[in-house]
Order: structure tokens, then sequence, then C-alpha cells
């Protein structure tokens, strides 16, 4: 049983982070109406850091603040968007829970209201993906991809300002924030493939902590923990801190997942597709069948190049 002392939970200062772990204390309270929640609000480098470029900024730029204060015992939990997560955890910290997944797509926004193929030719559309760049690059040719940093509403009002036609975000933020009328496409999973993890709320916690394991095992969705821990085991492959544009969404159907992975080149000329299957309780065979799916497609030249690039 967890004890009756405060529980602090450690957030993002964002709109969009708040309502995140609120969502994940609505649960929590549900089932556990004597136990008292709070809320600690801290402020990341990412958040800190709001115009400089996310690429070179490192990995977990918006976390090891908050995972500092959790390994300090500052905090009991944390409240993540999965993405944000690098794929290998600090020592003594552990996923305790992860919740049902939102929708994990991409959505296009722009001022036409139009979708991704009618975008007038020079369309001025943001994002700092380079996964997203590419992916506009390949499918929307004739758009001018220009680089935008911001929270969501931030980056909503740019898009239709003097210097962006449009945007391109993640469905489920805009979902939590009830901001899908600004929605002018949701972009195919298998197309506009997502990033690992995409739409998925983790709490994070101490290993040794296990009253927060048990408390947290009722909101656990496990089908959802099977799907991305093969999106991260595949990313993990990759390299941890792979910077290529990479993508990988992985689906349950009974006892199959069935993955969509891409990997591209910086500038987008050598990219690679695939769609792999597995068994659902196998997530790791299926990350690694993934890897060697891209090596034998040709892209393992690409991987070297990143790991040569990130060596000292």
């Amino acid at each position: 049983m967890v004890s009756n002392k405060v529980i602090k939970v450690g957030s993002r200062g964002s709109k969009l982070a708040l309502i995140q772990t609120d969502q994940v204390l609505v649960r929590l309270r549900q089932l556990y109406p004597d136990r008292e929640f709070e809320v600690v609000t801290v402020r990341t480098q990412g958040d800190i850091n709001k115009e400089a470029p996310l690429q070179g900024m490192g990995l977990g730029i918006f976390v090891k603040e908050i995972e500092r204060l959790l390994l300090d015992g500052e905090l009991d939990m944390a409240v993540h968007s999965l993405k944000d997560l690098p794929t290998t955890l600090p020592e003594g910290l552990v996923l305790g829970a992860m919740l049902r997944r939102e929708d994990p797509r991409d959505v296009l926004v722009n001022r036409w209201n139009c979708p991704l193929a009618q975008l007038p030719e020079g369309a001025r559309i943001g994002t700092s993906s380079p996964r997203r760049r590419v992916l506009l690059n390949t499918l929307c040719p004739q758009a001018t991809v220009l680089p935008i940093r911001g929270n969501v509403d931030t980056r909503l009002s740019k898009a239709q300002g003097d210097d962006y036609d449009g945007a391109v975000l993640a469905a489920a933020g805009l979902i939590r924030l009830g901001l899908t009328e600004h929605i002018s496409e949701y972009l195919s999973p298998q197309r506009f493939v997502p990033p690992p993890g995409q739409g998925v709320l983790a709490v994070e916690i101490r290993a040794e902590d296990y009253r927060m394991q048990d408390m947290l095992r009722a909101i656990e969705h496990t089908t959802t923990r099977l799907a991305v821990t093969a999106e991260r085991a595949f990313l993990e492959k990759l390299g941890g801190g792979c910077q290529l544009p990479m993508g990988a969404y992985a689906r349950e159907e009974g006892d199959i997942l069935y993955m969509t992975i891409f990997l591209s080149s910086p500038d987008g000329k050598k990219a690679f597709r695939a769609k792999i299957d597995g068994l659902t309780m196998d997530p790791l065979q299926l990350a690694t069948d993934a890897y060697l799916a891209v090596v034998e497609r040709g892209g393992g030249p690409l991987l070297e190049i990143e790991w040569s690039e990130v060596e000292p």
C-alpha cells in the first residue's frame, strides 16, 4: 500500500504537459480517493531554450531536470510524453505505467484548410523535426519547409501568421488541448510514419519504489506497452541517439504486431521503408527483424555514417 504522504508528481509547465498530467491524475484519484497528489512544475532545458534548434541539444532535453528530482527523492513520479524520453533511462528509474495510446498520427494544419496533396506551390510549412521535414519534402515537394519552435499554441499561431502558411504537429497534442478544429488532414501513419511512442503518456518512477509500482499497475495498458516497446527497441538498435530522420509505428491485431518503419538520410535522397510483423508478446524480436530489414534494404551505410558523426 502507498503511504498517506502527499505524492509529488513532476510535470513540465506547459499547458499541454499539465493537461496530460491531469489525465493521469484523474485516473489515479478515482482509484485512490484517499491519496493526495501535488503537481510540481519543472522547467527543462528544452523549455528554457525555446528558439534553439532541437537537433544538437542532446538527448532528454525535456526530461533531464525532472529525472534528477526523481532520483533525488523530491518527486515520487513524473508524467512524460513518451516520445520525449530517451530509449535508455537513467540508472535507478523505470517506466511504472504507460497509458492507452492516443491517436499516434501527425496532422497538417494550414491557412487553406486543404490536405497535403493540395497545398499550393511554395506553401511555407513549419516543422523542426528532421523526420517530418524529409517526409514533407518527399510527399509534398511543392511546399517549402521551414524550422519552427514553440508549444502547440505558439506553433498554431505561427502557422497562420506572416512567416508560415501551416505546420505539422502531433494529433495527440491537439486532441488533448481540444483544438482539433484546426486540423486540415490526419496523415496516414503508414505513409507519414510517426516517431516511436507518439501519443503515449508514460509515468516514470524510481526503480526501488515498489509502492508506486503497485499504484500505477492499475492504469497500465499492456497492449500499448508491447507496441511501443517494439518501436523504442528499433530506435535503440539504430543507436538510441540516432539523429537520422526515422519513424516506427506498431499496432496490434490479436496475436500479431504490425510495424511500419522509416529511415532516411538527412537530405532524404536515401530512404528506407518496411512493414514487419511478429508475435505481439515478442516485441524485441520484431525490433530486431525491423533493424535487419533496414540493413538488408541497404540502410547499413547510413547507420555507419551516423555513428561516425557522434564518435569523439
